[in-house]
């Protein structure tokens, strides 16, 4: 109910509504199975399918097609996703929560309401690698994930604190780049989110970026330029400000060194020590999952790269696509809740 509200809500405040056709082949075997289309307009929660984002339900025909259209949507770009859901419709329930089974696939996009969007099979029958479409952003989130994805890979050549810092720098103005020419503030703020997320090791070059870095608050005057009203302008907005609090406190530390910071190294050594552990523990029980949830093609990559085998090499002695074992990697971090190719290592 609530999520229906937060629709009818965002409805009533387009005022002007078109016709769109998002549609796409995702092969026969998997007809029958339920397709949803969701709206993301928090980017907080744009990497996983979250239940209140959805807006409609459909089902792959028996060509291995679906077909959401319809007048409802705004004429403004929004984040959609649509994903593919694997699992039986008899499954448990807890299968099912936040709609998020562990068996399905999806790809994120900009559209708007009166775009005719299509996702064709590319070779292999690999669904969601391409994207035919009369709008001319609805790729960018596919751009940054492949550039997301060159990353890792270039951190994972040199593993070194010297190469670590210079791949921050370098990255970090390639994203910033490659997020202004696109001239779409809603990719933007998907590349923000990666940035500045407290969980990846991007975070504390983010918290320095942002004390010398116009490239910030020139993105806060592009959303206010773009999307004036949304709510994630707003967002952005906050979270930039306080975050400029937080990178001014963390320069004031640097330069000053009271004694109680002894007291919290010795924390912060527990404290490692204890996150070790639970890593230990953690990472036993993803190798000991992993037989039990992954495809054998699945398992057979995700022991490959455990052994440090690039793409490529993976790719090679597989005999398969590139990008099919990408898909198959993206496939392995959803069924074992990982976020990085360094957790599977």
């Amino acid at each position: 109910m609530r999520a229906l509200v937060i629709f009818l809500i965002f409805l009533t405040s387009s005022p002007v509504l078109g016709q769109y056709r998002f549609s796409g082949d995702v092969g026969v075997q998997y007809s029958g199975n339920p397709v949803y289309l969701s709206l993301v307009e928090d980017y907080r929660k744009s990497s996983r399918v979250y239940s209140n984002q959805i807006i409609k339900q459909g089902f792959v025909n028996e060509e291995g097609s679906f077909v959401f259209e319809g007048d409802n949507l705004a004429t403004a770009n929004r984040i959609y996703r649509v994903h593919v859901d694997e699992c039986p419709p008899d499954s448990i329930s807890n299968k099912h929560f936040l709609r998020d089974c562990h068996n399905n696939f999806s790809r994120r996009f900009i559209a708007k309401g009166t775009d005719t969007l299509h996702f064709p099979l590319i070779p292999n029958d690999q669904p969601f690698c391409e994207i035919e479409t009369t709008n001319s952003k609805s790729g960018l989130i596919l751009e940054f994930e492949n550039l997301k994805e060159r990353m890792i890979l270039d951190f994972m050549d040199y593993d070194s604190q010297a190469n670590e810092s210079l791949n921050f720098e370098k990255w970090f103005g390639i994203f910033q780049q490659f997020g202004e020419h696109s001239e779409e503030p809603l990719v933007e703020l998907l590349v923000y989110d990666f940035l500045s997320d407290r969980r990846n090791e991007t975070y504390e070059h983010y918290l320095s970026d942002l004390e010398s870095n116009p490239y910030y608050s020139s993105l806060l005057q592009r959303l206010f330029d773009t999307y004036p009203s949304a709510p994630f302008t707003k967002q952005y907005q906050m979270e930039f400000r306080a975050d400029q609090l937080l990178a001014q406190d963390k320069l004031v530390s640097e330069n000053d060194f009271p004694i109680h910071y002894i007291a919290y190294a010795l924390l912060a050594v527990l404290l490692f020590l204890s996150a070790r552990r639970l890593l230990k523990n953690r990472d036993g029980k993803v190798a000991k999952m992993a037989p039990r949830v992954l495809t054998p093609q699945e398992l057979k990559i995700f022991n490959a790269i455990r052994e440090g085998q690039t793409n490529k090499e993976i790719a090679s002695s597989l005999f398969i696509s590139v990008s099919t074992v990408k898909t198959h990697i993206n496939s392995i971090y959803k069924k074992l809740d990982l976020e990085s190719r360094n957790e599977i290592k």
